[in-house]
């Protein structure tokens, strides 16, 4: 069911488990685990840091028939602690666990809270003088669903995960309580006979409720294909709707916002004993030091990179004479060029999910350019950026297609 979800999943639930150079002696791999905590609840009330003991996601669900039902999966690391000799020093790996749900999203099953509750076991295993410890972990997964008031039916689902390990040392460091913790927690969420509603992108009718959706901890988005609806990755790491995998990515360096090209260079530049280090630091790093060394001329040459059509990769500071860019465009009406006010209202077909952060700003158009795909954009400063005027002088700009942006009239646009 979720085949076409899980290599972006992997990806959330692997970042940052180890950074280049891939050794347990580099300073960066000295704190771990910074995405998708959900530590003990003692703890975490106990102690002053930002380790919550549960996250909670909400999103938005048409319901097709009566039969709607939620498939879901909770999928996090439990760190397994490898102690021994010199030769293998103490390192804690991470062994993928998941925990099957299923939820009827209407009738009356529906109108109580439902939960499912787990318990991951721990214990100890001794490979010759190498030990390998683990902690048990109990949690809970709970779903609430309410109906939304809204043009066609609706339903807002709660999806709150806990963990309820017990625990009696409240003021202990954070590395002992990431041992009872679920490391990299995420969601996969499939509906039958019903279809999730973008958070992102929501059609205008739901608008209102996709914005009184409340997520501690996790973004969700649609998943799968483009154009599908049935799928949902609750991540603890920003996304767009429809993530993917880029094809020409074969490996998972423990690092997505990386580029692979870059890294896998730098991994083949480590010294032989950098690379014994990294290889005995871990069996994936191992795993992973081991296939780019086995890398040939034309997998290296698919990293290099290319332009997808459709995105916003590069734009053309002076396109072809054939088709020069035009001084102003006209959006909803208004001629907007240089000088323009305008009102960011990001979409979710650019690449860069921080664009998020920008929807509902203000900014104001330098130029009208056309991207590589010849496709009209404009290139804008933030009106509230103080650094907008060094920023005007280096000309690095923000880039928004004409969708994306909301001409102001002149009593709305604010003083310059």
């Amino acid at each position: 069911m979720f085949d076409d979800v899980r290599a972006v999943a992997d990806a959330v639930l692997f970042e940052g488990y180890a950074l280049y150079p891939y050794r347990a002696s580099a300073p960066k791999n000295q704190m771990r685990w910074q995405f998708g905590v959900v530590a003990p609840r003692a703890w975490s009330e106990g102690a002053a840091h930002n380790d919550r003991w549960w996250q909670e996601t909400q999103c938005l669900i048409e319901p097709a028939l009566f039969t709607a039902r939620l498939t879901g999966c909770c999928r996090f690391l439990q760190l397994r602690r490898r102690e021994g000799s010199d030769a293998t020093p103490p390192w804690d790996e991470g062994d993928i666990q998941e925990v099957d749900f299923r939820f009827a999203l209407s009738g009356a099953e529906a109108r109580d809270e439902q939960v499912v509750s787990f318990l991951i076991a721990g214990g100890t295993d001794a490979r010759g003088p190498v030990v390998h410890r683990r902690w048990s972990i109990s949690g809970a997964v709970r779903l609430t669903v309410e109906p939304v008031s809204a043009p066609r039916p609706l339903l807002k689902l709660r999806l709150r995960v806990e963990n309820l390990t017990a625990w009696t040392l409240p003021g202990a460091p954070r590395d002992e309580a990431m041992r009872a913790s679920l490391l990299g927690c995420h969601l996969l969420l499939a509906v039958s006979d019903g279809a999730f509603v973008s958070l992102l992108d929501p059609p205008a009718w739901a608008a209102d409720a996709a914005a009184g959706c409340r997520n501690v901890g996790t973004y969700p988005v649609l998943a799968g294909a483009q154009g599908r609806r049935d799928l949902m990755l609750s991540s603890p790491v920003i996304l767009y709707d429809h993530p993917a995998v880029a094809p020409e990515s074969p490996r998972d360096l423990f690092d997505a916002s990386e580029i692979d090209e870059i890294l896998t260079l730098r991994i083949l530049t480590l010294t032989d004993e950098e690379k014994r280090e990294a290889r005995a630091t871990d069996p994936r790093l191992a795993a992973l030091i081991d296939s780019v060394e086995r890398m040939d001329p034309e997998a290296m040459s698919r990293l290099h990179g290319k332009i997808q059509s459709g995105e916003l990769h590069h734009v053309e500071s002076f396109p072809p004479p054939d088709r020069p860019a035009p001084v102003e465009i006209r959006v909803g009406g208004a001629a907007v060029g240089p000088g323009s006010r305008v009102r960011l209202r990001p979409g979710t077909r650019r690449s860069d999910a921080q664009d998020m952060f920008l929807a509902g700003m203000t900014a104001t158009v330098e130029a009208v350019l056309r991207d590589v795909d010849h496709n009209d954009c404009v290139a804008v400063t933030l009106d509230d950026d103080p650094g907008s005027e060094i920023l005007r002088w280096q000309r690095r700009f923000l880039y928004f297609y004409p969708d994306e942006i909301e001409p102001l009239a002149p009593a709305e646009a604010p003083a310059p």
